[in-house]
This record gives structure tokens, C-alpha cells and sequence, in this order.
């Protein structure tokens, strides 16, 4: 099947599609879905297991490397197609994000690795015969502050020393390879203190037990998270990515995509959880009537649905913009704003309509809802967002 749109570049109009685009691609991944049900989920969650099979069916039908180019044995397709794979996938009741950081962590090695890299490693990660699905960059004192992070690396000879700490780095421990932004420059000798950070692609397969020794966190939701302590770990100055000292604008340069992606996995889990609540509404009848007739059920679950609508449009159109080269650091930042309120207000409002029943596992509503929390914290709070709005697009004093 052939799933390329009509991408438009950068000296093209910029169109947004309407409805069910990608529809081949959706219908592939629902047919996927099928195979993991509720069930699947609420066992993984119980044992704080990682969905190996589920990723092995994704990467199997070459999803995991859909943005990867042909040339180096990916789809080649359009963030828009990546987006709609896991918006897809969590709107079938499944969980995308096992596996959504491989879409935008290799970006960086694709944009800024050189030739070597780029043969070496893509191939391998679009055949699944490596992943790469772990990204160190959090850290336990600075957090969003990411110029203050304390990882320092070290160049000796052809190896760089590093040492420091990572946390919340989700997929760790079911990762091949992991993407660590580190300070190669202390932070008073730069300019500014966006420079001097450098990005490093390390193995963990020889790093665990020579350097790196992972920790599993246990949190609310099963993200597989960790945390990460590295001591005296050698990392070959082969496998610094780009330029030493210019890893900040590297990572900078994948965060749309991120948000991007992200955001149309909440518009996913939101339409999951609002059709969990309609369905519920209808069939659920007490005083002689289903609930869903009552105004007070029904009036939540109608303003979900136009939020959803609303982040959805959004989401579309920061991928149409970044697909044609336009700027689209304001769209990808509210696109992920407003996916994740909306997708919290469906999960909330259809919590609510279960009532009791929200909280047994087997209807999965408490499950989503744990899950869906998330997005207004991580990968980027809602202030920090909003403080972005503020300054780049309204012109705004700093505030931080």
C-alpha cells in the first residue's frame, strides 16, 4: 500500500486535509489494535511490563520507521501519516507511547548525524533490529531548565568520560541505543548558556554495567521510566552527533515534531474516552431512562467533543506547516496545549459518567485516565507552553 500524500513544500500552498486522511494507514493500524485488547493492557500494567509484542507488530508493519527515508530502509512518510499511526493507536485502546519516541529521537540523528551514522544506525532501527527509543536529557535538579543540566562529558583522546544523572528517561531498559545531551563546555565558559551541550548516541547494550546503571521508577502510569546514573561511562567521539557544543539546538530542532506527534495521541486517547462515555450514556439506564438524555451527562460530553474537534484542526494544521517547511513553533506548541486539556476534559467527563464503575479496571476508563493526566505535564508542562505563547507570539516580557 502506498501511503504517501500529496506533501507540499516550502514554495507551496499549505493545505490542511479534512476528515479521515491516511484512511488505508488507519484502517492498518485498527486491524493491529485488534490484537491487544483491554485485557493485554491491564496485565502489562499490573506486572509494570513492557508491551514487546505490541512493538514488535508495530515495527513489523514498518510504523517504527515511518519517518525514516527510504533510502535508509524506512516508509518515508509525512509527519501527518506518523501522527495519524498513533493518534490510531490510542484510539483503538491502545498505548502509543512504548513506542512514539523512536518517531522523534532518531530526527535528531537523521538531521544532524553524518553519513556513517546515518547507514549504521537507521537501517538497523527501521528493521527493528535496533531500538532506539530512550532519550536522556531530564535531570533530577534542573527539569525543564535544561542549560543547568549537571551531566558533564569529558574528551579524552577518542572517547569522551561521562558522568552525571538522568530521570524520568522512559524505554531504558528496552532500549538498544539512547540519545544523552550532556555539557561538553562548563557552563562559564560559553556565551550563552545555550551553548556547550553536545549530543551523544550511546549503546546501551555495552553501556549497562560499564558506566550506566538503570533504575526502574515505579510511577502512576506504566512508562516503563527510569532513572539513569552514569559513572566515568565511555562513549566513542565517533558517536557525538553533529558538532560538540551545539546539542541544545539540536534538540530543539525535533521538539515540533515531539509535540506534534504527542498531540495527536491525545487527540487519540480523547476520542477513545469520549466514545467509551457516549456508549456508556446510552446504555446506562437508571430512573427508566438511559443517563445519556440528561442534560447534565450530556452537556460534558458535547463540550469534550467540540474540544477534541478543535485540538484535532489544530494538530492537523502544525503538521501541515511543518510538512512544507513553514515555521510552526507556535502551532505545534498550541496544537500540544490544547490536545492535552481537551483529552483530560473527555477523560474526566467520561470518568464521571461511569460513575461508580470508572474505577473497576475491567472498563479500562481508569486505566486512560491515569494515562491521559500525563500530557499536561510531560514532554512539556502547560505553562511552559503557555509562557512560550506568551513570549514568541505575543511579544511579552521573559518570565523565566
Amino acid at each position: 500500500m502506498n501511503y504517501h500524500d500529496t506533501a507540499q513544500t516550502a514554495d507551496m500552498e499549505v493545505t490542511v486535509a479534512l476528515g479521515e486522511d491516511f484512511s488505508e494507514l488507519r484502517n492498518t493500524v485498527r486491524q493491529i489494535c485488534k490484537g491487544f485488547p483491554g485485557e493485554y493492557w491491564r496485565k502489562l500494567d499490573d506486572c509494570s511490563g513492557y508491551p514487546t509484542e505490541f512493538v514488535a507488530a508495530l515495527t513489523e508493519a514498518g510504523f517504527l520507521g515511518a519517518l525514516i527515508p527510504e533510502e535508509y530502509g524506512g516508509s518515508g512518510l509525512p509527519l501527518r501519516a506518523a501522527a495519524v499511526i498513533l493518534e490510531e493507536i490510542n484510539a483503538n485502546g491502545c498505548s502509543a507511547s512504548p513506542a512514539h519516541a523512536q518517531m522523534y529521537i532518531m530526527g535528531t540523528l537523521l538531521r544532524h548525524g553524518n553519513e556513517h551514522q546515518k547507514t549504521t544506525y537507521l537501517p538497523e532501527i527501521a528493521a527493528g533490529r535496533l531500538r532506539l527509543q530512550a532519550f536522556g536529557v531530564t535531570e533530577p535538579n534542573t527539569g525543564s531548565d535544561t542549560t543547568q543540566l549537571k551531566t558533564r562529558a569529558e574528551r579524552q583522546g577518542d572517547v569522551y568520560v561521562v558522568n552525571g544523572q538522568k530521570v524520568w528517561t522512559s524505554r531504558a531498559l528496552h532500549s538498544d541505543l539512547m540519545l544523552l545531551l550532556a555539557r561538553t563546555t562548563p557552563i562559564d565558559q560559553v556565551r550563552t548558556r545555550t551553548e556547550g551541550l553536545s549530543v551523544f548516541l550511546v549503546d546501551l547494550r555495552e553501556a549497562k554495567g560499564n558506566g550506566i546503571e538503570i533504575r526502574p521508577i515505579k510511577a502512576m502510569v506504566n512508562h516503563n521510566t527510569t532513572e539513569v546514573f552514569i559513572e566515568n561511562l565511555k562513549v566513542p567521539a565517533a558517536n557525538l552527533i553533529g558538532e560538540e557544543g551545539k546539542g541544545f539546538r539540536y534538540i530543539l530542532d525535533g521538539m515540533n515534531a515531539e509535540r506534534i506527534l504527542v498531540a495527536s495521541e491525545c487527540v487519540g486517547d480523547g476520542r477513545w474516552l469520549l466514545n467509551k462515555g457516549v456508549a456508556y450514556a446510552n446504555e446506562r439506564r437508571v430512573f427508566g431512562r438511559p443517563i445519556g438524555q440528561n442534560q447534565g451527562i450530556q452537556f460534558p460530553l458535547a463540550r469534550a467533543y467540540a474540544e477534541l474537534e478543535a485540538a484535532d484542526m489544530m494538530c492537523r494544521r502544525a503538521a501541515a506547516l511543518f510538512q512544507a517547511g513553514r515555521p510552526c513553533g507556535p502551532d505545534a506548541n498550541i496544537a500540544k496545549l490544547l490536545a492535552s486539556e481537551a483529552t483530560w476534559k473527555a477523560a474526566d467527563t467520561t470518568f464521571q459518567t461511569h460513575g461508580g464503575f470508572a474505577f473497576a479496571q475491567e472498563y479500562d476508563v481508569e486505566r486512560k485516565w491515569r494515562e491521559v493526566r500525563l500530557y499536561q505535564t510531560a514532554p512539556i508542562s502547560t505553562n511552559m507552553v503557555l509562557a512560550y505563547v506568551a513570549q514568541h507570539v505575543l511579544g511579552l516580557p521573559r518570565s523565566y
